[in-house]
């Protein structure tokens, strides 16, 4: 039987007012789908650069990649999952802000039974993020000392928790000093980063070396800074844009810097294969179970609101992962 969604759809790329709540009828799922009622939905960065054209897609486009819910039914071939059963993802084609939607099953991951809907919806994708970023990036050893930038932000909190219980000594940074106090539970040391001073605050603390690694979600406002906290050979990751795109730049400053490294990951090249999906999901849900990373739903906003929960976003408003209530 057809199932009714009301979903978030923009027919235009632009500011939050774009976003437009429909009515819309799913068919059956078809071979290798699911028919999913969600119960809880993820509001991450990404969504906004969709929103914007900064990453632009095909015209009329749903919005959100990350979602937890129930099977209501599934198609020919799917053998993982049946009706009843709680499954969350997160990546993938955007579209799930809505009360419903059709899935591939490959991309579905079971929720154990510790993990509730609204944590496996709100921070599947910061946490896998964080897993790829931390064990596979750049693998964060015992002793090592890390910067993570956005320490307040969905990643950063599960990012610094999650190095810390690797051993790591963490400095976070913040863009503010309200944010400040919010991200220090979880680093050793909290710097602002809308402040002068900070990367010679991260050569004071690590006695003149500089880090191995740092992580940066920030983009423009932090990229150059983020270079000039490394050691010889360090790794910069950048994999986000929070304030802007990094600008341009000659391949030769990683050379004056200490013949740095760069790289720019995405979460789909680290899931691409179900093995991949399963294992970066379970390792996350793991450390949450163990209760070496604690998750924090800083915000909750009805479906029809998403269009402010998106301004709060952007306007760095928002602490720890945010909700849509289907």
């Amino acid at each position: 039987m057809p199932q009714t969604a009301r979903q978030i759809r923009i027919t235009r790329h632009g500011t939050p007012d774009v976003l437009e709540l429909v009515d819309s009828t799913l068919p059956e799922p078809g071979a290798g789908e699911v028919l999913l009622r969600h119960t809880a939905i993820g509001v991450n960065f990404i969504d906004t650069y969709h929103r914007s054209g900064l990453y632009p897609l095909a015209l009329p486009a749903g919005l959100g990649q990350e979602a937890a819910g129930e099977v209501m039914a599934v198609g020919q071939g799917v053998a993982e999952f049946q009706p009843g059963d709680r499954v969350a993802y997160a990546g993938g084609a955007p579209g799930a802000y809505a009360s419903h939607r059709i899935v591939p099953a490959a991309r579905l991951v079971a929720v154990p039974a510790e993990i509730p809907d609204e944590v496996a919806a709100a921070t599947l994708l910061r946490g896998m993020t964080a897993q790829y970023l931390l064990k596979r990036t750049f693998k964060v050893e015992p002793g090592m000392t890390v910067l993570i930038h956005a320490a307040a932000g969905g990643v950063g909190q599960i990012a610094c928790q999650w190095a810390r219980a690797l051993g790591a000594t963490v400095i976070g940074t913040v863009g503010s000093q309200a944010k400040a106090q919010l991200a220090a539970p979880w680093c050793d040391h909290v710097l602002d980063y809308s402040q002068p001073g900070w990367v010679e605050q991260v050569r004071a603390i690590t006695e003149g070396r500089g880090v191995p690694v740092v992580y940066d979600g920030v983009g423009a406002d932090t990229f150059a800074g983020s270079l000039d906290s490394l050691m010889p050979r360090g790794m910069m990751v950048s994999f986000g844009n929070a304030s802007g795109a990094v600008p341009p730049f000659s391949p030769g400053v990683l050379a004056s810097k200490g013949s740095l490294f760069l790289t720019r990951p995405t979460l789909g090249h680290y899931t691409a294969t179900r093995e991949e999906l399963v294992d970066t999901a379970a390792d996350y849900f793991t450390v949450v179970t163990r209760g070496e990373v604690i998750a924090n739903i800083g915000q909750r906003y009805a479906l029809a609101d998403a269009a402010q929960a998106h301004r709060d976003l952007e306007a760095r408003r928002t602490t720890g992962s945010t909700l849509l209530q289907p």
